[in-house]
């Protein structure tokens, strides 16, 4: 809980950070989040493991700080409606407060600073650029925007608009990544994004690339997302003096042995399942890789793809609806489920 001061109150936010080995000072990449559909303080908090990882490769310290009233951060999210500018100068004001706290402790170093965000969070890292805050080197803009629907609302006008004015703001370069197949912000918006910015005298290059499975907005998320992004971002890096040479060795997260219990998608070996629990099963195998799914003896279930570690996502999700432990029976295209050293009831009926 990183204690702040935004906007004159004295409030803590949840932040997530992952350091090197050492004391430090470490450079920084400040990492924002987007915005969940619902309540958001009901919104999990964001650790971006697939990019966090790679930064720590490279000796940075990353930070992903939960701003105002999201997850279990202090005070209350407030929503401008259509006006964008509003939305995204309020969640700058947050991005500058947590920076302020962080660059106090003594493991940062205050002059080599990157700050970065996804959707929401890429638009409040544009919106942030243009307070020019000192030791910040540069900006990353992954699928940055913030979409209102229904209603009268001409959001996109608005977009444009806030990009605009920060671009006439700032004096920090940026790169941006946009992909073909973003469901918020394809390629014809993220171009009109991006030459409004420009055109007021920003400085940012557009990366506009190919579809990416499903849906390129989670792009960053996703661990297949780094070969995308790492390469650019690199020499990014470079052009603005940070570090780009690995200089921390981090082994992959070990995962269960494939069995030969069944296939994949033998959707009636899997154990202890109700109806539904086979129906969810059959969901789950239509999804892409990195995904998880996760049983226990009682019956309960859950699945999760994509984002910071699916595995460990369908376990807690299984886990908080069943009273046995729940195990992992498949990852991606490997069943992993171990007969032997797990007991079972019979199959429940859906009633």
């Amino acid at each position: 809980m990183l204690p702040v001061i935004t906007n004159g109150s004295k409030l803590s936010f949840q932040t997530t950070i992952f350091r090197p080995p050492g004391e430090g000072p470490f450079p920084l990449l400040l990492m924002n989040h987007g915005k969940d559909r619902g309540n958001p303080a009901k919104q999990a908090r964001d650790r971006f493991l697939a990019l966090s990882r790679e930064f720590v490769k490279l000796g940075y310290a990353v930070a992903v700080p939960m701003r105002k009233g999201f997850a279990a951060s202090g005070g209350t999210y407030r929503d401008f409606g259509c006006n964008m500018t509003d939305n995204s100068r309020q969640q700058a004001d947050d991005v500058e407060s947590a920076l302020k706290a962080l660059v106090q402790q003594p493991w940062v170093d205050k002059d080599r600073i990157i700050v970065a965000g996804q959707s929401y969070g890429g638009l409040a890292t544009i919106a942030f650029g243009a307070r020019n805050f000192p030791g910040v080197r540069g900006l990353l803009n992954f699928a940055g925007g913030l979409r209102v629907d229904g209603g009268s609302c001409d959001w996109m006008s608005s977009l444009i608009t806030a990009f605009s004015r920060y671009g006439a703001q700032t004096t920090l370069p940026s790169l941006w990544f946009y992909g073909e197949n973003d469901s918020y912000f394809a390629h014809p918006l993220a171009e009109t994004l991006h030459q409004a910015y420009q055109a007021a005298g920003g400085s940012s290059q557009l990366i506009a690339y190919e579809k990416f499975k499903n849906d390129a907005h989670g792009m960053v998320g996703s661990r297949d997302g780094v070969r995308i992004w790492m390469p650019e971002t690199e020499r990014f890096l470079k052009r603005v003096g940070m570090p780009t040479e690995p200089v921390v060795q981090i082994a992959d997260t070990p995962r269960p042995p494939a069995t030969n219990f069944a296939l994949v998608d033998n959707v009636a070996a899997v154990p202890a399942l109700s109806d539904k629990g086979r129906a969810g099963y059959r969901d789950y195998l239509s999804k892409s890789a990195p995904r998880a799914f996760a049983l226990s003896s009682s019956g309960a279930w859950s699945w999760a793809e994509e984002g910071d570690d699916p595995s460990d996502r369908a376990l807690s999700s299984c886990q908080r609806n069943s009273s046995t432990a729940c195990k992992l029976y498949s990852i991606d295209q490997d069943v992993v489920w171990d007969a032997q050293t797990t007991r079972l009831i019979p199959p429940m009926s859906a009633k």
